[in-house]
């Protein structure tokens, strides 16, 4: 983008900016309308205010980083938790609760996990 300081921008360049397909920006605009409203000038065309543009680089790494739903994201909008949560977007998807990547100590740590799997399978069938 060429001036960052730009109040009305076109969806074409914030596709660019976000990396996203422009029918993806318009998607969520489906999906988050409270959150998402941009400006259409004419002919229709679609103009985001600046804040917007943020909103949607917060949903994309709530999305696509973090790996949440749609479902989850509305959920995070609708408590008014978006801000906290969009911070925290880069956390692993198989993060712990203290947000530490799970990893097993060694391979056997892996070998007990699967015979207990399998024998719980085996009661369970």
């Amino acid at each position: 983008m060429e001036n960052k300081n730009d109040f009305f921008v076109p969806i074409n360049e914030v596709a660019k900016e976000l990396g996203l397909p422009a029918h993806t920006l318009r998607y969520w605009e489906k999906q988050f309308p409270g959150s998402i409203r941009p400006v259409t000038g004419a002919g229709n065309r679609r103009y985001y205010r600046r804040e917007t543009i943020e909103k949607l680089r917060s949903i994309k790494s709530l999305l696509y980083d973090k790996g949440m739903t749609i479902a989850g994201v509305k959920k995070i909008l609708h408590n008014g938790t978006f801000e906290s949560e969009s911070n925290n977007a880069k956390t692993p998807v198989n993060a712990g609760e203290n947000n530490q990547i799970l990893t097993p100590k060694n391979t056997d740590d892996i070998d007990i996990a699967i015979n207990l799997l399998k024998q719980a399978k085996m009661l369970l069938e």
